[in-house]
């Protein structure tokens, strides 16, 4: 298996900004403030590895099934989707 580097490093750097500050990750530091520490970084770890590994499944199978028009097609979906997302949360805080 090749790894694709320049990919590898997109994905950490998106993925770990995108995490900064997110509920998610208040709430792993809500529960790690608590007790059990080491714990709470297991689980929340796995998590994290698990919805990713579903996210890149689905993501591989739709690349196989669906024509390379309609992925472009899905990534200006998903970026608008992230756009609006945004444009609401700044409407709502202000």
């Amino acid at each position: 298996m090749k790894i694709a580097w320049e990919a590898v490093v997109a994905a950490f750097w998106t993925i770990f900004l995108a995490e900064l500050g997110d509920k998610t990750q208040l709430a792993v530091f809500a529960m790690a403030a608590s007790k059990h520490a080491w714990s709470v970084f297991l689980g929340a770890g796995v998590a994290l590895i698990l919805s990713t590994a579903l996210a890149v499944t689905l993501g591989a199978t739709l690349h196989r099934y669906l024509p390379s028009g309609a992925m472009r097609g899905l990534h200006y979906v998903a970026g608008a989707a992230f756009i609006g997302l945004g444009i609401w949360t700044i409407l709502r805080a202000g």
